[in-house]
């Protein structure tokens, strides 16, 4: 990176909940040659200022994350608690160990917690020092407005996915937001002057619980980015006969796909 202000994504995954290819279908983007047509589950790497910060913990985040060679997170932020979302926790011990033993602050709404603690309960605590066990060590973080990581505001953004209020963030000019299927209104303002924006886009018909891509390209028109980069896609959308329907400057996004910003 070049300087303090610039800021790298890295897509891990881009996929639906499903993946693709999905498991029993030979459609023709579940069964393409086209690297861009393989979607692990959505989650993205933001790094700045030599740090690495992982949004989610899907179920492939070891695959993902030895494939890009992600060595090291340094602080983990969740979107929501959907198991495609967090169901890879269990994994970011490895990076407990790559850190030098130090825990990992993860970052969550309250309800977001409440559900990972059902699961990963045992990764928020310590276990006795006289147990050699291989688990997570994470610190509990409660998102209750902007918060700060790493010498950077992360603000969060209230969205709809459903009838589930679930969170993205914007960080300087950037915005992720994943899994939306509807912004209220005075989310609106806290999108205004971006430079890039992730948003959900999952197929071209109608679903109750994400963007079709004609809403997705709608809310990016009204939100006015200079660029938009599509992500949480199906296997309705092929890469190259979706991209050649977009414009310039809306594309989906790809696993691998790295992105810099430079922040403001």
């Amino acid at each position: 990176m070049s300087d303090a202000s610039t800021i790298e994504l890295l897509f891990l995954g881009t996929g639906t909940s499903a993946g693709v290819p999905m498991i029993g279908c030979h459609c023709d983007v579940c069964s393409s040659t086209d690297p861009h047509d393989t979607r692990h589950r959505t989650s993205v790497v933001i790094s700045y200022a030599g740090k690495n910060v992982l949004v989610d913990t899907p179920p492939e985040l070891r695959i993902t994350c030895v494939k890009n060679r992600v060595d090291l997170i340094d602080s983990i932020v969740f979107t929501h608690a959907h198991a495609d979302h967090i169901m890879g926790l269990d994994d970011v011990r490895r990076f407990n160990t790559t850190g030098g033993g130090v825990p990992i602050d993860a970052w969550a709404d309250v309800p977001t917690h409440e559900s990972i603690d059902c699961c990963f309960g045992y990764a928020f605590r310590a276990p006795p020092p006289e147990m050699r066990v291989y688990r997570p060590q994470l610190v509990r973080k409660v998102i209750e407005g902007p918060f700060d990581i790493l010498g950077k505001t992360w603000t969060p953004i209230p969205l709809l996915h459903g009838r589930q209020t679930v969170l993205g963030f914007r960080i300087d000019d950037i915005a992720y937001c994943t899994d939306v299927s509807d912004i209220p209104e005075p989310t609106y303002d806290l999108l205004r002057g971006l430079d890039l924006l992730v948003l959900d886009a999952l197929r071209w018909t109608k679903h109750s619980t994400h963007f079709t891509v004609e809403q997705a390209v709608a809310a990016a028109r009204r939100i006015g980015a200079k660029r938009t980069l599509l992500t949480h896609m199906a296997h309705d959308l092929g890469h190259e006969l979706t991209n050649a329907k977009l414009p310039p400057d809306i594309q989906l996004a790809y696993d691998g796909q790295r992105v810099l910003s430079t922040g403001r």
